[in-house]
């Protein structure tokens, strides 16, 4: 089935809009999926949480390797992988190598995951517990 721009607009003022006013090209969505990808690991989810939000905006590799269980060489690759998915870059100097987030993609991604119509990403929905009280009955 295929869509013309009147089908497209239709769809999108129905009860569930889209993420994007206009949908992802082929070659657009498979580059992202490789950024999603990355992303879709912990660890890699974690090393770009903490190179995101390290102060002076860079980190060492030796900081990163620390915060793991994880051998140094595996810690390399995830950080290849977030290379490659153009969320971070790096930079060698001496012995060490040194990280650091890429806000371009990083926006991009923002972008794609806000709404039309909003200025941020949509709330999280509230965290369900397995602890929460019981109301009594009367």
């Amino acid at each position: 089935m295929v869509l013309d721009q009147a089908d497209a607009d239709e769809a999108a003022e129905g009860c569930c809009p889209g993420l994007l006013t206009a949908p992802l090209g082929e070659a657009r969505a498979v580059e992202l999926a490789k950024v999603f990808k990355a992303l879709g690991d912990p660890v890699r989810l974690r090393l770009l949480s903490m190179i995101a939000s390290r102060a002076g905006g860079e980190v060492c590799v030796c900081d990163l390797t620390s915060a793991f269980d994880l051998s140094q060489p595996t810690i390399s690759h995830h950080l290849k992988l977030l290379r490659q998915a153009g969320l971070i870059d790096c930079e060698r100097r001496g012995t060490w190598v040194y990280y650091w987030l890429l806000p371009e993609m990083t926006d991009t991604l923002a972008e794609i995951l806000t709404r039309p119509g909003r200025s941020g990403p949509a709330e999280a929905p509230p965290e369900t517990s397995a602890e929460a009280p019981v109301e009594a009955s009367s």
